[in-house]
């Protein structure tokens, strides 16, 4: 089986003012985003440096429902080369994952839940063209 996580995909959380925080965190830190985008962080992988690749930074508003069933105020999203072996790996271990799917031009989703309940995003980028 391929590597399960590969790197970080996205560090996603709530906020009461989201535009208010995007502005905090541009100023302070310069990390530039913006509701319904967010910000990203590009990068290459430290075993294939051809291989471009992002991590998603969002802020989402405190009453958003896309961390649901968690209740945490954050979701974290790890990229992984295959998804349907990883999920396969992880539902013989016993994992809660959730049935949804989505498929999208910037790779494929699944979530699944740690054993407090966190959701977890999981996403296959896209293969690289070659």
């Amino acid at each position: 089986m391929n590597k399960r996580v590969i790197g970080l995909g996205g560090i996603f959380f709530k906020a009461k003012d989201p535009q208010k925080m995007y502005d905090w965190y541009g100023r302070h830190l310069g990390i530039e985003g913006k509701p319904g985008v967010g910000g990203m962080f590009h990068w290459r992988r430290h075993d294939d440096p051809e291989d471009a690749t992002v991590t998603a930074w969002s802020i989402f508003p405190e009453t958003t429902k896309y961390f649901n069933p968690s209740t945490a105020p954050f979701m974290i999203n790890y990229q992984v080369e295959d998804l349907d072996a990883v999920l396969e790996a992880l539902q013989a271990e016993g994992v809660t994952i959730d049935p949804k799917r989505e498929d999208h031009e910037y790779g494929r989703f699944a979530w699944i839940a740690d054993p407090e309940g966190n959701r977890i995003e999981l996403w296959e980028p896209p293969k690289p063209k070659k």
